[in-house]
Formats: C-alpha cells, structure tokens, sequence
C-alpha cells in the first residue's frame, strides 16, 4: 500500500467490510468526493469474508424492506457497470412452516410484500416438494416461495462497492489502523493511525465487532456484541441442482442454500453463545480468523437439518465454521449520529443480514450525513434510539444470547425480551407487582403492561388472535373510563430548559406557540427543515426561563439530541427522567381523588385543562399536570423518587373509595385509540408533515419565529402527498382478526396505504384502525365503508371514522 496518506479528508470511513465500502461508494457518487476509507487489515476482514450471502427482500419492517430491495437492484447494477462479478443468483427462497402459528406469521409476510410489489407465492404442502425436491415435508404445514430473493458473493459485492467508491473519487487504505479517534470540544476532529493523523469533519464508524470498543475509547455508546455464529458445508451431493432456492426453516432454527455442489447448513439458534468471552473484547488481529469448533452446541440442529433434507445423511462435512457476527439488542442496526459526537456517524451491528442491507443502509447513511437530517422513518435504525446502559458488558452480551435467535424465533405481536431485564426498578415496583402487573420493559423500564386478573398469572400467552391480556385491558379500559384508572407514566422522558434565551429557543424548534408565563403547557411538534415530525412532546412554563419537557419513554436519547443541537450557548438542558416518577390519575373520579389527598386545588376554575401547577405535600413539592393521553378528566403526577412510594400508596388508598384500578399501557394505548391521538414512531415520524397526520392546529404559521421547518410546511399546508384517516371494521370480535400495523389499504381493489396503528375498543366495541391512505382519495365524497385491509392474505370491510370514538367534542377539558 501507498503509505503516504493524506493528511486530511472531508470524511474518514473505518472499516473495509461491505457496509463501509457502501457508505464510501454512496458518499462519492453523491457529491462528497473526498472521502478516504481505511482498513486495518484487508477489505472483507471481520465478518463480510464468512457472509453466507442470503438476500432476501423482506424486511422486519416498511423501512428495512425498501432498504434491502436498493441492496439488490444496486448490486445487480454494480455488476453490469463494473463487470466483476457479485456472485447474484435469484434462485428464489423457500420458507417453510411447521404450525399453524408460523404459517399465520409467512401469510402476514406475503400480505405485507405486496406493499412492495414483491412477487410471494403462497405454497401448499403438496407444491413445496416441487420447488425443493430433496426436502421432507412431513411435518411441513405450508410455506412461501419468493422467486426473485437468493444469494451472492460477499467477497464479491464489497469488491464491487470498492471499485466503484475509487471511480467516483474515493480513496481506499488497506493496512491501516487507526489508533484514535480525535475529537475536540464534543465533534470530530479527525484520526491518528498506524502512518500519521488524519484531519476530517466527519468519521462514520463501519468496523463491525470492533465498532463497541473503538467508540468505547472516546466515551461513545455503540450497543453491539459478537455471538458465536454456526454453519457447515456438506461434502458435494450428486443430486443437487445449482438453482436450488435457499430454504428457511425457521421452527427448526435453520437456513439451507446450495454451494457449487454442497449444502451449506446455518443456524439461528435461540440460546447463542457470546464470543471473546475471557476478556470481552474482539483482539485487534481477530481479521480471518475463527473460532473453536463447538459440535456439541450445533449437533441437535444438524440433526434436524438431516430430517429436513435426509441426502445430508449420506454425505460427510467438508467444513465446520464458527466465527464471530455482532448483534444488537432489538436485531435492527445501528445508523446515523451519535449523541454524545457531532459529525460521528456509525453504520454497523447488521445482526447477520449485512449483505442484504448494506447497499441501502450506505445510502441512507451517506444522504444523513449530507442533508444533516432524515426525511424518512429510520428510527428503528437510528443509535439514538439506544441509552447508555445498552451497551453495558452485562447488559449487552445477555441480551445478544436472545437477540440472535430473534431472527428466526416466532415474531409475536406485543413479545417482550426475557434477558436483560429489571434493569430501573422504581420504589413501588413490587407493589405493582403485587397488584398483578405482568411488566415490559422500555427505555430499561419495568412499566406495567397490564394487570392480571382474578389470580391468573401476569405472562403473555402469545397469539396471532385473541389475547390473554383482554380482559385485562377490557376492565382497566372501562374502569378508567367509567371511574378511575392509575397508569405509572414514569419511563416518559423529562427535560428541563433553562436561560435567559430559552423560549426563543423553543419558539424555534417547535410548530406551535409556546406558551411563556408560568403554569402554562403546549402540545407540540417539533420539525426537521422539510417539515418532517422529529419529535412530539408537551412544553411546560415552570417559571421565568424555565421549561420542563415531557416526551416518549423510547425517544429520550432522540429527542435530548435533536433538541441540544438547537439550543443557544445560553441555554441548558438538563435530564431530569429518573430523578421523578410520574403517576396518571384519568377519569371522571380523578378530581375527588386528587382533592381528597391534596385539596381544594382541582376545580375547572382552579386548574384548567392544559396548566400544570405546583402543589405541595407535607414539605415535598409536586407538579400537576392536566392533560390525558386517554382524553377523560385527569392530571399527570411528577414526583420526586425518593417519595414516590408514598405518593403512590396514598392514591391506591384513597381511590379504593372510587374504584380506582391500576391500569397498564395496553390500556393506555387503546384508549388514546379511541381519542383519536397519535403514537410518535408509529403514526408520525420525519416522513409525515403535521398536515398529513391531522396535526395542523398545533402549526401557527403566523408566529413571528421562524421556526425549523415553517418555509416547507407554507406550501405543504395545501400539498399532501397522504393523509392520515381513522377507521373501524365493519364486522370483528377481539383478536378477530389481529390487527397490528404495516398492513395494506384497499380501496376498490387497489392498495391506496397501509396502516399504522391498531386496536380493539372494548367500550366501543369496535376494531380501530390509524393509516395513511393517498391524499388524492377525497374522503367527504365516498360513503365511508369502501376500504378493506387486508390481514394474512384475507381482506376485511373498514369503514371510515370521521371523528373520534371517544369525545369528539372535548368535553373533558371543560368539566
């Protein structure tokens, strides 16, 4: 290698393997012509050399999806354009289904792809020995084929990226280590390596297994550990063809694929084993290397493979592999900014599937980096979504023992992770827990989901139909609605914002009036510059320049980001989440409740919706809240912690008097359903405008802040592109069917948009839907039931609701 390298660059990429080579590439081919990668060994070292190479169109979510689709259709023309070879084949993929419950979640994936216009072929399971004529079908109920999926060349493909990244300007240093990341007054400043310092603007992070412990030294959070990752390769079958279709077996926790003659057989197992596990650290050196061989653990897998496809029986292994793959704690990757440095991207933590997402996760990456901003929905992607203690030793390589069998594991609606957990125990927790909560965990959060009844166990029974938390979440619902209802609202994140310059600060990051004097709250969102959601939130005036900010439990590193970057010198923020508990007192019995432990403080003339107040409690001072996510009468309780099992106590006390329940966040969710209220990160994120999600009268254009995001929303006010609507099925029991989201709009046989979010109204007795539909579809003309969604290949009759189930008059807040 030419040891001279530059002494600066716009952007420095660490990490030859295929994500970097594509964040290099795309970063070239957009514009940014100085960009400089640099391996410490040779390109593909790590994990991208051992790739099995399976490409596969459907992703976990709409997001993923579109990402994997560029992955393939760029490196089909990479190939053409370069002429080396990537090693695609489109021989299709196989997946098959054991049960009935796994056979329900392929139906939901081929419902899902025609969102896409992926070709699924629904098979019976007389048509699978067709498509694979070595498998036993047996035990097999049925399964999907996907013509155009397949498998490629990872070696191949990053060759490809890095030819085409140097055509575009890119310069590529194998051989080159990077001993620091630099960094001055919290944003990048460059790289010292193994042949000089670099200076840069930006770093992006793409070292796979190592990303953990190189952020490490700089105090940076990268949530991602390696697991022990198995396959063999059989001895060459005679009978095997070479356009044999990959076949996923996911019960058995198995994938199959044809290689030049042999059969490779990979697990995903659901108790993996973490790597490097006598210092919990990947050595530097670790670059084509492997790990002991473990038979013992990948035997009774083999064994099944053997069942699946009995040829395999007769032939003997060539190759038993075990090398290292990193995974995150919830199997989506890691994308974007770091909080903790400006101009620090990572692209990284591909959980196994990197080859199929690194083409698309190199050009949303590259696109973030030169907009300084998303327009489209990647918060599942984005490493802001991620807290400090998730890449803690303990926290990190337990979960990852999960996390890899996730892959294949059955993706149950509402599953909650077993390991990990109990990590932020509140002073009352076993309080709840003694009151039935059965717990999922958010933001590290214990939060009661719902609360079991008549002594049956707090467990999921998990099911694609009726859930075992109805009739839970039917009393907590109907109760809260009907009397009182206590919901534990503590994971919400807290922020306070203080300074001289704090409200035009605010005045600037939000679509709608803040309010200045004290006692004062404002719903509001806040923008990116395309007029894009990237936060919704409520802003309280505590004082004279000061504000307290309450939004989601899972946005709290988020949306802290999004608002330090726009705060002046003279503005701070402090997070204050875990120094208060927050307790939710909603229904029409809230007002006794609360006057009867605190006073004469509750009145409509007292405490208008909308104020907070302050209130003290013999000598502790706490902050009312009226507003209800559940739209009934009701206040939001923030509570110093050490106190807030006392508090706690006295509401469950008093409100025995007024049928007071517990209620959990299943219920919380249904109800703010009903109210017709929106879920930020299901309903709105940066790819919806507040106009297309209904949310125009929180945007005052006529303030005289130009506020992030007003020059686009001036004309987007007039244009939409979709338009969020509220429906209800016109026949449906609980759980029949089980909506969940991402499902496909019909409208006169046509998919006109999907959905976002849904639940069953056991008040109402209705199945509620969220979804954006075309913003063409002029809704006051039809007469409301000409919709259907479709749900595990059958379609259902949706009509309309134009306004909300609950309260369309706001009545609430007058009372």
């Amino acid at each position: 290698m030419n040891k001279k390298i530059p002494s600066s660059a716009k952007v420095v990429v660490i990490g030859g393997g295929i994500a970097g080579c594509s964040v290099a590439y795309h970063l070239a081919k957009f514009g940014w012509k100085d960009v400089i990668l640099l391996e410490r060994d040779q390109l593909t070292s790590g994990t991208t050399w051992h790739a099995a190479g399976l490409i596969g169109q459907i992703g976990a979510s709409a997001t993923i999806t579109k990402l994997r689709n560029y992955s393939l259709n760029l490196y089909k023309d990479l190939e053409k354009e370069t002429g080396l070879a990537t090693g695609l084949k489109q021989n299709g993929s196989l997946t098959i289904a054991t049960t009935n419950d796994r056979l329900e979640e392929l139906k939901r994936q081929a419902t899902f792809a025609q969102r896409f216009n992926i070709e699924v072929n629904e098979l019976e399971k007389y048509q699978i020995k067709d498509i694979y004529s070595l498998i036993n079908t047996d035990d097999v109920v049925g399964g999907i084929f996907i013509p155009k999926d397949g498998q490629a060349d990872p070696v191949g493909i990053t060759n490809v990226l890095a030819k085409s990244a140097k055509m575009y300007g890119a310069q590529i240093f194998e051989h080159c280590s990077v001993n620091k990341i630099l960094t001055k007054n919290g944003s990048i400043e460059g790289v010292d390596t193994k042949y000089g310092k670099i200076k840069c603007e930006y770093i992006v992070l793409a070292s796979g297994m190592w990303s953990r412990q190189i952020a490490n030294d700089i105090n940076v959070s990268i949530p991602l550990y390696p697991n022990e990752h198995f396959y063999i390769l059989s001895e060459p079958l005679k009978e095997i063809s070479n356009s044999l279709p990959v076949l996923r077996d996911y019960n058995n926790c198995l994938y199959l694929k044809e290689d030049a003659g042999k059969i490779l057989v990979g697990i995903f197992e659901p108790k993996a084993k973490p790597a490097f596990t006598d210092t919990y650290k990947v050595p530097n050196d670790f670059s084509f290397g492997e790990l002991p061989e473990d038979f013992d653990h990948f035997e009774p897998h083999l064994k099944n493979a053997m069942k699946r496809i009995p040829a395999l029986e007769n032939v003997g292994i060539r190759k038993f592999f075990n090398g290292p793959e990193a995974f995150t704690p919830d199997t989506n990757y890691l994308l974007g900014e770091t909080p903790e440095v400006k101009n620090f991207y990572v692209c990284c933590g591909f959980n196994s599937i990197g080859i199929q997402s690194a083409g698309g996760a190199g050009k949303v990456t590259a696109e973030w980096m030169m907009n300084g901003e998303v327009n489209d929905d990647l918060y599942s992607l984005d490493i802001s979504r991620f807290e400090k203690f998730h890449s803690e030793t303990k926290f990190i390589t337990e979960r990852v023992t999960e996390s890899l069998g996730d892959l294949y594991a059955m993706h149950w609606p509402y599953k909650q992770h077993k390991s990990s957990r109990n990590i932020k125990l509140l002073p009352f927790h076993n309080d709840l827990k003694k009151e039935g909560a059965c717990f999922g965990q958010v933001a590290g959060f214990e939060r009661p989901m719902w609360y079991a009844l008549n002594g049956k166990k707090p467990e999921y029974e998990y099911s694609y139909g009726y859930q075992n938390w109805y009739d839970a979440a039917k009393y907590e619902t109907i109760n809260t609605r009907k009397n009182a209802g206590l919901f534990d609202l503590s994971a919400f994140a807290k922020f306070e914002i203080k300074g001289d310059t704090a409200f035009n600060d605010l005045q600037r990051l939000c679509c709608n009036n803040i309010k200045n004097y004290p006692g004062n709250t404002t719903y509001t969102q806040m923008l990116n510059s395309n007029g894009g959601i990237v936060a919704d939130l409520t802003v309280t005036c505590i004082d004279a320049n000061s504000f307290r900010i309450v939004t989601g439990s899972s946005v709290r590193e988020h949306d802290k980001k999004h608002i330090s970057e726009n705060l002046s010198k003279n503005t701070t923020l402090i997070d204050i989440t875990e120094s208060l508990a927050c307790f939710g007192v909603f229904g029409p019995k809230s007002r006794e409740i609360l006057t009867e432990i605190f006073g004469e403080h509750f009145s409509n003339d007292k405490f208008k919706f909308g104020t907070a107040k302050e209130i003290s409690l013999k000598n502790n001072k706490l902050i009312f809240q009226r507003l209800s996510f559940v739209g009934e009468l009701g206040w939001e309780i923030y509570v110093p912690i050490n106190i807030s099992r006392e508090i706690y106590l006295k509401l469950v006390k008093v409100g025995e008097n007024y049928n007071l329940s517990h209620a959990g966040a299943h219920a919380l969710d249904i109800m703010r359903m009903e109210k017709g209220y929106l879920h930020w990160g299901h309903d709105i994120s940066p790819a919806e405008n507040p106009f297309e999600a209904g949310l125009e009268f929180t945007v005052k254009l006529n303030k005289k802040t130009d506020f992030i995001g007003k020059e686009a929303l001036k004309t987007k006010n007039r244009i939409k592109k979709k338009q969020l609507t509220n429906f209800v099925l016109e026949k449906s029991t609980p759980g029949n069917p089980l909506l969940l989201h991402d499902e496909p709009i019909y409208y006169k046989d046509k998919i006109v948009g999907e959905t976002t979010s849904s639940n069953y109204s056991f008040y109402y007795k209705k199945n509620m839907v969220f979804g954006y539909i075309d913003s063409e579809i002029d809704l006051k003309k039809l007469n409301g039931s000409n919709f259907e969604v479709e749900v595990a290949k059958n379609k259902y009759v949706m009509s309309v609701q134009f306004n909300p189930l609950h309260d369309p008059e706001n009545n609430f807040t007058k009372i």
